[in-house]
């Protein structure tokens, strides 16, 4: 049986900025090359000595022929030295103890012991001592680091500098800023270079890159920074790595043209670059908006074949949701999968916030239920976002069953909006029971419904011709001290075109209390019949110039639809006309040379029964110039129903127009049109006219 009296070279971690403690051994006993053996065999009791590689860096470790500059050094390696022994001989006990493996094994239980101890002088002096006298710097070395304490390394750094001879004290100070690093004691480290710069110990590139890089595991990228840019005054070079380290630091700090700067450098120089860097250069320009910057990121990375990680994946999945390209996110994850990457809880929540944001219900319900068939927890911010796009979509049931699922959960809890999304779904849908069930057991866990609740509420009210609860519901709003916003009143407004004429008033008076100048047009439409139309459009002019552009047309809608419903067709049609002059509506009316067409998929059912009649009577006034309509007329309603509804535009255009016997009919072929010729359109206009009929 042979022993192996010496250790192969041991690495603690995988890094690529190396040192060598062969340094600190003569350099004689470096390039000793084993005598040739002839026997009796005379064994040398001297340990053999090796070269020890110690690392400070994160990056892949470098390998042993890029480390070394001498050729020679292949034959001090350990791991060609073997010397046959007899397992027999008396002295093959003490031969083994003479060895380094030996040696390192007793370094590293006191570098486990000093881990452990109290942060004393006197206790660490205690576990050292039993080194004995004859302490080499590659002791030092190797007992700080494999340490990981970094309350008790600065006292053994400071025992060993009283106790052995140092040739290059920075060695040891960088070891023990790695034990910093380790531990993310970023102040500490801050400490210990502060010291080396007080003995006049010059810092080297190991020890600002390891500072760096211990900033960037502290989530301080700004630190990062501060440090790489104090290279230059300590005459230290950053190399690649270290410049790739801050490609991210950089683009973290909100540096980013810094960041993408030295991208551009990295693309030209050939810099190795890490998943991480490219991770943080996909938020950058997520974060911009360039979208398509991020997917360029990520394709180049692919093309470098560096191999992408799941933090890559889920940051490109993060930015296709903020760009509402949940197709795009799809073929992501689907990537992610080919490529044998198992989804974390954030591929989940960033695929749960795309879908959300751009409404795709189903998809992030399979989502949802991937995530509770693998155990995944959702935290009360991502069940919130599922809740608020299923009372967009209308999926009560969904919701409701999530909502139960929720409260089930042993970490979740719902809160404000929680309830709040619940009661707009159930308010949608009509459910009043279900929306004061609701409120009450929001109330029993301490929150005060806010405007969007009561919002909703008023919404719910009105489905259900309950006007005595809408104005309760306002009254409770003024009494909790809640400003009416122009949702609020806009959803005022609504509830008035869904109520019978005799209850008008009770609203009339809410409405004016919460907006003075939408009161006064809505009294004017309601109550004045005599009043010139130049004076509704005035005052509804000054209303719409008055309130943000983002709830003008469903002002307008509401206001035209009321009318309607009182029989107000003249005022109606000033509406609409005051409507399409300040670009509320557009694209209403189209004109080819074969085709004229009526559009109204964005307009209530009282504006677009509007604009049919100006549109008739349009079609009307050509025919008595003289002038012939075009080959084809369209009514476009548009194909979509309400979410949480059956009826559509279409379904009531298409009964409406069989009231008025027009010769429209649905198109087979393009959902949502209604069509009719040239011949069959002058036909029946000219019979409307000649029986006196407008139309209506």
């Amino acid at each position: 049986m042979a022993f192996n009296l010496t250790s192969s070279p041991f690495s603690v971690s995988q890094d690529s900025h190396l040192f060598c403690i062969s340094s600190l051994v003569p350099s004689h006993l470096l390039h000793l090359k084993p005598p040739a053996l002839n026997f009796p065999l005379k064994i040398n009791p001297k340990p053999s000595v090796y070269v020890t590689h110690i690392s400070l860096q994160e990056q892949p470790q470098t390998s042993n022929s890029e480390i070394s500059q001498n050729p020679d050094e292949k034959t001090s390696s350990s791991s060609k030295s073997y010397i046959w022994v007899n397992p027999k001989s008396s002295r093959a006990h003490h031969l083994r103890k003479d060895s380094y493996d030996f040696r390192y094994a007793s370094l590293l239980k006191i570098a486990k012991s000093l881990d452990i101890c109290d942060p004393l002088e006197a206790d660490v002096a205690g576990i050292l001592e039993t080194l004995g006298g004859r302490i080499v710097e590659q002791d030092a070395a190797v007992v700080l680091n494999n340490m990981s304490n970094p309350e008790t390394a600065p006292l053994v750094l400071k025992y060993f500098q009283k106790r052995v001879k140092l040739s290059k004290e920075v060695i040891l100070y960088n070891v023990t800023l790695k034990v910093c690093r380790k531990c993310k004691d970023l102040d500490k480290a801050e400490k210990l270079f502060d010291e080396m710069i007080e003995k006049g110990i010059k810092p080297d590139n190991v020890t600002f890159s390891t500072i760096i890089s211990c900033a960037r595991q502290c989530s301080l990228p700004e630190k990062a920074v501060e440090w790489f840019e104090k290279m230059p005054s300590f005459g230290c070079e950053p190399d690649d790595v270290t410049y790739s380290v801050m490609i991210d630091s950089y683009g973290k700090a909100g540096n980013v043209d810094m960041a993408l700067s030295l991208y551009d450098r990295a693309r030209t120089e050939k810099w190795r670059l890490d998943a991480l860097t490219f991770s943080t250069l996909i938020k950058i320009y997520g974060t911009s908006g360039n979208y398509d910057g991020c997917l360029n990121m990520y394709e180049e990375m692919k093309a470098l074949g560096i191999r992408p990680t799941v933090m890559v994946y889920n940051t490109l999945l993060d930015a296709m949701g903020r760009a509402r390209r949940p197709w795009q996110a799809k073929n992501i994850y689907k990537d992610m999968l080919n490529k044998g990457f198992e989804p974390s809880w954030g591929t989940y929540a960033a695929l749960l916030r795309a879908f959300s944001k751009a409404r795709y219900g189903e998809d992030a319900l399979n989502v949802y239920r991937e995530m509770k068939q693998k155990g995944l927890e959702l935290t009360v911010v991502l069940y919130n976002t599922l809740l608020s796009t299923f009372a967009d979509v209308g999926f009560t049931d969904e919701a409701v069953e999530i909502f139960r699922e929720m409260k089930d959960s042993s970490n979740c809890t719902p809160d404000s909006w929680t309830y709040s999304s619940m009661i707009t779904i159930f308010s949608c849908s009509g459910k009043v029971l279900e929306a004061e069930e609701t409120l009450n057991e929001m109330l029993g866990a301490g929150f005060q419904p806010n405007i969007y609740v009561l919002t909703s509420l008023i919404q719910c009210y009105g489905k259900a011709n309950r006007t005595d609860d809408v104005v309760r519901t306002f009254d409770r709003l003024l009494e909790l001290g809640i400003t009416p916003d122009e949702r609020f009143c806009g959803c005022l407004l609504n509830v008035m075109t869904q109520i019978p004429r005799e209850e008008l008033g009770k609203l009339t008076s809410c409405i004016e209390k919460a907006n003075s100048k939408l009161g006064h047009v809505v009294r004017l439409l309601i109550e004045s019949e005599d009043i010139e139309g130049e004076i509704i459009k005035k005052e509804a002019g000054q209303l719409f110039n008055d309130i943000g552009v983002d709830v003008r047309k469903a002002y307008c809608n509401c206001l035209i639809d009321l009318c309607i419903n009182l029989n107000l067709m003249e005022r109606a049609c000033e509406l609409l006309d005051l409507g399409l002059t300040l670009e509320i509506y557009t694209d209403v009316q189209s004109r080819t040379p074969t085709q004229w067409s009526l559009h109204l998929k964005s307009l209530s059912l009282g504006a677009a029964l509007t604009a049919l009649h100006i549109w008739m009577n349009d079609l009307s006034r050509t025919l008595e110039n003289g002038e012939e309509l075009p080959p084809l007329l369209g009514i476009n309603t548009g194909h979509g129903k309400h979410k949480y509804s059956e009826k559509g535009l279409a379904g009531v255009f298409e009964s409406h127009l069989k009231e008025l016997k027009a010769p429209f009919h649905e198109a087979p072929d393009k959902v949502g049109w209604f069509l009719t010729t040239n011949e069959a359109a002058t036909s029946w206009l000219e019979s409307r006219r000649s029986n006196g009929v407008a139309a209506s």
